[in-house]
């Protein structure tokens, strides 16, 4: 039974009472950060990520996503509400298997650098729940996030 979030935008990206914010100097040109957040080219090489397309090409706003997490055991179904082709896109997630979150959402940047480009990776959440379980949750939200940073760093050679 999925449980449906409320909707965020790019105000709670900014203001949202969790936020998490990766930016990396990435050694290769902004079109093939870009494949890969857009395009079909999986992300395997993020632990416990799955994400598969559930709307055709071309892609933009309202294009839509699901994505397998912490190794399957979360599932997301995700809108996009931002998407500046080739330097920005950002997501609502719209309903969870699990009743963790009131709103979640992430943001992608990709801007050019002199030696590459710089990717930001920003997620955004709003826990459900009482305030000591959101503060437990955010712990593990760090690690987590954390983590598929590093790996995103790691795979581009940054």
């Amino acid at each position: 039974m999925p449980f449906p979030l409320d909707p965020a935008d790019e105000d709670f990206l900014a203001n949202a009472p969790q936020r998490y914010s990766y930016s990396m100097d990435l050694p290769v040109p902004p079109e093939k950060v870009w494949a890969v957040l857009a395009g079909d080219e999986p992300m395997d090489f993020v632990r416990g990520l799955k994400i598969r397309w559930t709307s055709p090409t071309p892609r933009g706003i309202g294009a839509t996503r699901r994505a397998n997490g912490g190794f399957g055991a979360i599932r997301l179904n995700e809108r996009y509400f931002i998407w500046d082709d080739g330097r920005r896109t950002a997501f609502t997630v719209e309903s969870s298997n699990v009743p963790l979150f009131r709103r979640f959402a992430e943001d992608y940047i990709v801007e050019l650098t002199s030696d590459g480009c710089r990717f930001t990776w920003v997620f955004a959440v709003e826990p459900r729940g009482p305030r000591p379980i959101g503060a437990a949750n955010g712990a593990v939200q760090r690690g987590m996030f954390g983590q598929m940073a590093r790996d995103f760093r790691k795979h581009f050679g940054g």
